[in-house]
């Protein structure tokens, strides 16, 4: 079983966009995964939805397809951030 999370933030001063979009794959109770995904603007809390699947692999790949269609949206992640996720140790 391994975590996998991540954090995404849009900002854009010009528009006063301040958006972020949170992801995460975990076992639930029942021998399913979920994807937790939460997003709204930076500060406030946001829209939760939890979508259900059979087995991690489905999960994870579908963490990966919405991630990459934040980052083509302009989602990204600072470097700072990236240590808040370190699941090594």
């Amino acid at each position: 079983m391994t975590a996998m999370q991540t954090y995404l933030e849009k900002r854009q001063p010009a528009q006063k966009m301040a958006r972020f979009y949170r992801m995460a794959v975990m076992p639930n109770l029942f021998g399913e995964w979920t994807l937790y995904r939460e997003w709204g603007r930076i500060g406030q809390g946001g829209q939760v939805r939890m979508d259900w699947f059979e087995d991690e692999n489905q999960a994870v790949a579908a963490l990966v397809t919405l991630e990459a269609s934040k980052r083509q949206r302009g989602y990204w992640v600072e470097p700072q951030q990236l240590a808040m996720f370190d699941l090594t140790g």
